[in-house]
């Protein structure tokens, strides 16, 4: 079985990248289990409370990682790029830097992420890559995932309306699981 970690960059509860992530997690393979973590109550990063200690939020999401087998980061798209609160979560996940080995060191992580524009989020998806690469892991490019126009794609609930958007869902995390598969053999 395959332990997937999917972490939604987005603080809004009725965000669309929660529920692309929520349909991920419906819709993996029967081989793959999706955990869901969260970037809630991850304080801004400041060096004073990291000398005070590691945040409880910053604890526990550093342990889900570590159990995971790969990361599925679900990516808003601000400005053409990361959001401030995904990146300041993953920049606190990296200290002390003694524990970027366990966590990321050649860790399979993939990237999707959908957006109210008609782009989707590639930029904020292409902006990932330095960051996976200073972190040592292993990026997974073999499907895109960056639905545009989402408010069109998901009703009120938070569910996608439509087959073809669900289709590539599956395929997505399908191919990250077969991805993960092979880099665990």
């Amino acid at each position: 079985m395959i332990r997937l970690l999917g972490i939604a960059g987005s603080l809004r509860q009725g965000s669309f990248n929660r529920a692309l992530l929520r349909a991920a997690v419906e819709l993996a393979p029967a081989e793959c289990v999706i955990d869901v973590a969260t970037i809630e109550g991850i304080p801004l990063y400041d060096g004073d409370v990291e000398a005070d200690g590691i945040p409880q939020a910053v604890q526990f999401l550093k342990e889900k990682v570590a159990s995971a087998d790969g990361l599925i980061l679900v990516t808003p798209e601000y400005n053409n790029s990361i959001p401030g609160p995904f990146k300041n979560a993953i920049d606190w996940l990296t200290r002390p830097t003694s524990d970027i080995p366990r966590l990321f060191n050649e860790r399979p992580v993939a990237v999707c992420g959908a957006s109210p524009g008609p782009g989707g989020t590639r930029f904020a998806q292409l902006a990932w890559v330095p960051v996976f690469r200073v972190l040592g892991m292993q990026p997974w490019f073999g499907r895109t995932l960056a639905l545009g126009e989402a408010g069109k794609l998901f009703d009120d609930e938070g569910n996608l309306r439509d087959e073809k958007p669900r289709e590539q869902v599956r395929k997505f995390v399908t191919g990250f699981a077969h991805f993960v598969m092979r880099a665990r053999a």
